[in-house]
């Protein structure tokens, strides 16, 4: 294991957190971890396992010890009988899922990004979109933490529940995740429809399109009128050769996500942002030349799209049936901002679930992502779309911007309480906590 009390300075992908860790360690091994654990306590030092930097928050922070798991990643065990298959907790989701493919397997859901660790996305909260299918914390059949005393603890839904109630979203508060257990299916195509709809249109049918497909959402530029409605669905493995539309061409994959999504709008945003007057004239332009296309793709080709423009982002879970009152708060609300926006806004929704920090905990959940040009002031659009959310029990997504703390959070999830008393139990000197943790889970 390599440690050094280096002190340069560890920097989310956003940039929105920084911190200066007093010591880094790069374990690659269970033990290597515990003992990074145990060190750390006999120094006195707070530890924090690093993902990738993808939380806009800063979850990950630590002035103490930082545990680099990139050196301990990869699938230990598949079983293609019964799906299931256990990974270490520093793999990536876009080498899982090259894994699983190889595998015949795949992630019944995933969200659109590939770049988080296993561990990152699942202890924040990490989610796709499905009216029938939860985030990708209800995958998780087992999981294995290191915690503060150094010691390995194993739990599932029949071995120390509560635990493992706690700990498949657990902020990083209760130990070091070092495996992941996860209840995967064999690997299936996606028909994907994507094309450009009135928002109107979309918010008058929205619950018989989340509905209707297997996975819906779409995405609305605050100043134009049109929406990108993203349409799709499992493609029967009995199907017809030549009645599913084939994979984009390398060259048109090529030119729709990287020339146009990518390139093209970065280029958009950086005239926004060199001269904010012409933005809201940018976004409406953006909404007009949005274009449809039908593909078949592997599943995490079609779930995962590259992005290379960076943004801020707040996301709040918001109970599905009042989606239309937010959109139409926001849709008030952004004109009158003093800063435009540049970025559109993205809505998906997810199927209720049991877990005690879920996002979707106990109700059927729509997600409103909204996001700022990095660079663009965003601080009073985000004041704002936080004050419409709270007036419908807004849950924020933890790995996203958001103000609330302890006093308020309690108040939206039931089981917080008895997170609390597991955190207790495992952690009683807080040798996992952070700034971040001791706002949002109390001192």
């Amino acid at each position: 294991m390599k440690t050094a009390p280096e002190h340069h300075v560890w920097r989310n992908w956003a940039g929105t957190a920084t911190a200066a860790p007093v010591r880094w360690c790069r374990p690659r091994s269970e033990a290597e971890i515990a003992t990074a654990v145990k060190d750390a306590a006999a120094s006195g030092l707070t530890v924090r396992a690093l993902g990738s930097g993808h939380s806009f928050t800063a979850v990950a922070a630590t002035t103490g010890v930082a545990l680099d798991l990139s050196g301990w990643t990869g699938i230990t065990a598949a079983d293609t009988r019964t799906g299931l298959v256990t990974a270490r907790s520093g793999t990536t989701l876009r080498a899982l899922n090259a894994e699983l493919s190889g595998l015949g397997l795949a992630m019944a859901n995933l969200g659109d990004i590939d770049v988080q660790t296993l561990a990152g996305a699942l202890n924040t909260g990490t989610h796709g979109t499905g009216a029938r299918l939860g985030g990708l914390a209800t995958q998780i059949e087992g999981l294995e933490l290191v915690l503060a005393d150094g010691s390995t603890a194993a739990c599932s839904a029949s071995s120390r529940p509560d635990l493992f109630a706690a700990a498949r979203i657990g902020l990083g508060a209760l130990g070091v995740v070092t495996s992941v257990t996860l209840r995967c299916v064999p690997a299936f195509t996606l028909l994907a429809d994507e094309r450009p709809v009135p928002v109107e249109e979309v918010l008058e049918q929205f619950d018989a399109l989340a509905e209707g497909n297997d996975h819906f959402e779409f995405y609305w530029f605050p100043y134009g009128r049109n929406t990108l409605v993203k349409r799709n669905n499992r493609v029967p493995g009995d199907a017809e050769a030549g009645s599913v539309p084939p994979p984009l061409p390398a060259w048109r994959r090529f030119w729709e996500f990287e020339v146009m999504e990518n390139a093209g709008f970065g280029a958009l945003c950086r005239l926004g942002r060199a001269r904010p007057r012409l933005i809201p004239a940018l976004n409406r332009f953006s909404s007009s030349v949005l274009s449809a296309r039908t593909y078949s793709e592997t599943s995490h080709r079609v779930f995962v799209t590259p992005r290379r423009v960076r943004f801020t982002e707040s996301e709040y879970a918001v109970p599905r049936e009042s989606l239309g009152h937010v959109i139409a708060e926001l849709r008030r609300a952004v004109p009158r901002l003093p800063h435009p926006v540049m970025f559109p806004v993205e809505v998906r929704v997810a199927a209720a679930d049991d877990i005690w920090l879920s996002t979707a905990h106990g109700r059927e959940s729509a997600y409103v992502a909204i996001h700022q040009y990095a660079g663009l002031p965003y601080q009073d659009y985000f004041d704002r779309f936080e004050s419409i959310v709270a007036e419908v029990a807004g849950r924020p997504h933890w790995g996203k911007m958001h103000s609330l703390d302890a006093a308020r959070l309690s108040a939206l999830y039931p089981r917080f309480g008895d997170f609390l008393r597991v955190r207790a139990e495992t952690d009683p000197e807080g040798r996992f906590g952070n700034a971040y943790l001791t706002r949002v889970l109390g001192g």
